[in-house]
């Protein structure tokens, strides 16, 4: 019988294109039920041409449904893939950014951490909580594959409010190590690694050449000032720290208290920190979405390419119990015994027709629990606030955030959630009867 694969959010058309052209390169998945669902029928319309375009480019014939009904497509689905944006670039993101913006406070992508991944997570956690309620009735056993950001928030929230199975997946541990080997002169596929942490801020604990440990020559490059220029960020706490982060220099910046500030504009230039990058990204795919849409939906031979995303590899695994080790953000069942027990951990994970089976880590070095913990803080807080709808708890998050609290006073902080949850507006659902209005009165403030 065929693989029933829902796509919820379709409507990221290039996205899509890729994981549906890494599904159908595999023989064994080239007849799957693949169920588009966005809530844009323009762009779901888009998202089911390209799918078509695909099929013929590999010359396979899957199934292809599309539909704006996220009930009729998650219906007896073996698999769930979401990315959804809630809110979109607009609003969404541009409040996210621009009143931040205001009391000074700059941000480089904001979809993680910080006051923007806050409230990207405020407002996405119930979007997939319903979703996660819907597949429980439609679709049971189906595995979530999570695209959507922020990846710890989300299936943090998953694993605690649903009985869902999920995992989260990111480019950014494999992606990183390809960089690696580029400034090491070494073909990725000769490098051996160990990886593990939180979604963005997982360490390589082992990073090998045919035995030979890598981390003298990256810390030379780092030294010696031969970094990168887009990568300075993460050479240089990988001398603080003695290991290399996954996620890229612009990410990292904004998830600690020592790059982006206020008071020492000089450390913007002097590591080459992109302020705003999201918002360019966002309007330069805007711009230049149209010239893509042309070319994806015309008559032009498309050209299919494996991506090094996860999802195909985890479906195909699982169907055909074939083992594969992949990197993905699972609960933390004691699998690294230093950080938040049952927070989301990015660990290897083998797969293969039994299903997801994690690697026990044990306890990292403590300067990288201490330096995860300060996030996981944040993740726990905001969270809470999402499942219980109490509001004081996202304050409590924007006080912990490593980068707002070292920019803002409490009385920024307290004003900017205001006014960011005004901004919202419907897009966050309302609190329950304790909140940040009656924790002010008990302040006195």
């Amino acid at each position: 019988m065929a693989v029933k694969i829902a796509f919820v959010g379709a409507g990221s058309t290039v996205f899509a294109k890729n994981l549906i052209g890494d599904i159908l390169s595999f023989p064994e998945l080239a007849d799957s039920h693949l169920a588009l669902m966005d809530i844009d029928e323009g762009r779901l319309q888009d998202s089911e041409l390209v799918a078509r375009r695909v099929a013929d480019a590999l010359g396979v014939q899957p199934q292809i449904t599309a539909t704006i009904d996220r009930v009729q497509a998650l219906d007896e689905a073996d698999y769930v893939i979401n990315m959804i944006q809630v809110a979109g670039y607009k609003p969404g993101t541009v409040i996210d950014f621009e009143i931040p913006k205001k009391y000074g406070l700059r941000q480089t992508i904001a979809d993680t951490l910080g006051i923007g991944g806050i409230f990207r997570g405020l407002r996405t956690i119930p979007v997939l909580l319903d979703i996660c309620t819907d597949m429980e009735i439609y679709c049971p056993d189906a595995l979530m594959l999570n695209y959507t950001n922020p990846m710890a928030m989300l299936c943090w929230a998953m694993n605690s409010a649903t009985t869902i199975r999920n995992v989260g997946l990111c480019h950014s541990v494999q992606g990183t190590a390809h960089e690696l080997s580029r400034d090491l002169g070494i073909p990725a596929e000769e490098i051996n690694y160990l990886c593990a942490g939180v979604n963005h801020i997982a360490f390589y604990l082992k990073f090998e050449h045919k035995g030979e440990d890598l981390y003298p020559r990256l810390k030379e490059i780092a030294a010696s000032g031969k970094a990168p220029d887009w990568n300075r960020v993460r050479y240089e706490m990988l001398l603080r720290l003695g290991y290399f982060v996954t996620e890229s220099s612009e990410h990292f910046s904004e998830y600690c208290p020592h790059f982006i500030r206020r008071d020492r504009p000089d450390l913007i230039d002097k590591f080459n920190i992109p302020l705003d990058e999201y918002i360019r990204r966002c309007e330069n795919q805007i711009a230049g979405w149209n010239h893509q849409r042309e070319e994806l939906l015309s008559g032009k031979a498309l050209e299919v390419k494996r991506s090094s995303e996860y999802g195909s590899l985890i479906i195909h695994s699982e169907v055909t119990n074939t083992p594969r080790v992949i990197y993905g953000n699972v609960e933390n069942t004691g699998l690294i015994t230093n950080l938040h027990p049952n927070c989301c951990v990015e660990v290897p994970v083998m797969v293969d027709g039994t299903g997801l089976h994690p690697v026990h880590i044990g306890a990292l070095p403590p300067q990288l629990a201490g330096f995860i913990s300060t996030n996981v803080n944040v993740q726990s807080l905001t969270v809470e606030a999402a499942l219980t709808g109490n509001r004081e708890h996202a304050y409590h998050a924007a006080m912990l955030d490593p980068h707002t609290s070292a920019e803002l006073t409490l009385d920024e902080i307290w004003s900017l959630v205001d006014d960011l949850f005004e901004a919202h507006g419907d897009w966050i659902p309302e609190p329950d009867e304790m909140g940040p209005e009656d924790l002010r009165d008990l302040l006195g403030v």
